[in-house]
């Protein structure tokens, strides 16, 4: 049986349909994705995001052990700053990708994928005698993400998380960050508090959004998705995340980035634009010139209105290259893009 938010049943009674998020019923849609899509880009959405990894890390050796872990150095950010970054295997290969939140020297919120909070989890009791205690269960995840998002998170919360900052009121905690390019922040609060404060950022003015139109907006902003396009077979160097790699320290799987910095990567996660009919689905062939590659995710962009998608090409090509998609057995004309796609 799957998990459920403590909102399940207030999602239920606005209409929300559900589907299985990493072992999670969690709301796809309430309207549409289409609307839910531009409610995001155009005023403010909320979104239930419960399902995701929470892991409270605390104690001697917290930070000790998140630097040895991850690509990014907890060290470098302060109390009160958030930072993406990339736990790697030995290989270079991208174990989770998430975002850390730093409160205190060695009091830290670590944000897992749903699929890897477990392993993420393991890895750091295995490094360290830090406690990791996992909030999935007690606390309810909320982000609310649009231009108008800082507006409403300021009415309900009392100011809005500046970006990568974190803050604190109460019970309530939340930073600035999100997955769908827009402006806004995600909030983490007890479980017997999350109904109250769910319906205060609607009556403020946000609208609910499920998870599909999520997807939609994350593909638009060109973010990668785990299990998608990163995984344990692609490094940050392919998928173009090296801005989340701090070589002023050791850490799992340096080595192997080392030696692919210096060979050069043979493919890179490129964005591609369609210029004809048709949508780039995940595993359609792609090829420009002399390159090749599939596609690993892939949509309608309702900001372009036409298909965008990301692909691994090799070689790498450059930017507006043409290039070309097969769409049920039909190559249709494209152009490598650079994300994102919807500035």
């Amino acid at each position: 049986m799957s998990d459920r938010s403590p909102l399940h049943e207030r999602h239920h009674r606005l209409g929300a349909r559900f589907v299985d998020f990493g072992g999670w019923d969690m709301p796809v849609q309430y309207e549409s994705v289409l609307a839910e899509h531009r409610t995001v880009r155009e005023s403010v959405g909320i979104f239930d995001v419960t399902h995701l990894g929470r892991l409270k890390i605390t104690g001697e050796g917290a930070t000790d052990a998140l630097r040895r872990l991850m690509t990014n150095d907890a060290a470098s950010y302060e109390p009160g700053r958030t930072h993406y970054t990339m736990m790697l295997d030995e290989n270079g290969g991208i174990v989770d990708d998430l975002v850390v939140w730093r409160w205190d020297e060695d009091d830290y919120w670590v944000m897992p994928n749903a699929a890897n909070s477990d392993t993420v989890r393991e890895a750091i009791l295995a490094e360290s005698s830090a406690e990791v205690d996992d909030l999935r269960q007690s606390t309810v995840m909320l982000a609310v993400q649009g231009p108008d998002a800082p507006d409403v998170l300021a009415q309900v919360v009392g100011e809005a998380p500046r970006r990568f900052r974190t803050l604190q009121q109460g019970e309530i905690r939340a930073a600035g960050t999100g997955y769908t390019g827009e402006r806004g922040g995600e909030v983490g609060l007890d479980n017997d508090a999350a109904e109250a404060v769910f319906d205060a950022f609607i009556a403020a003015g946000a609208i609910p959004c499920g998870l599909g139109s999520r997807d939609t907006l994350r593909l638009e902003a060109g973010l990668a998705l785990w299990g998608s396009d990163i995984d344990r077979t692609t490094s940050p160097l392919e998928a173009g995340l090296d801005f989340a790699v701090d070589w002023d320290h050791d850490f799992v799987g340096r080595p192997a980035l080392e030696k692919q910095l210096e060979e050069g990567v043979g493919r890179r996660l490129t964005g591609l634009v369609m210029e004809g009919r048709g949508i780039p689905r995940a595993g359609y062939r792609v090829r420009s010139g002399g390159s090749e590659g599939a596609v690993t995710s892939g949509n309608i962009s309702p900001v372009l209105d036409t298909g965008i998608g990301l692909a691994y090409m090799s070689p790498p090509v450059e930017v507006d290259a043409p290039a070309e998609v097969e769409v049920r057995g039909k190559w249709v004309p494209a152009r490598v893009a650079n994300p994102p796609f919807h500035r």
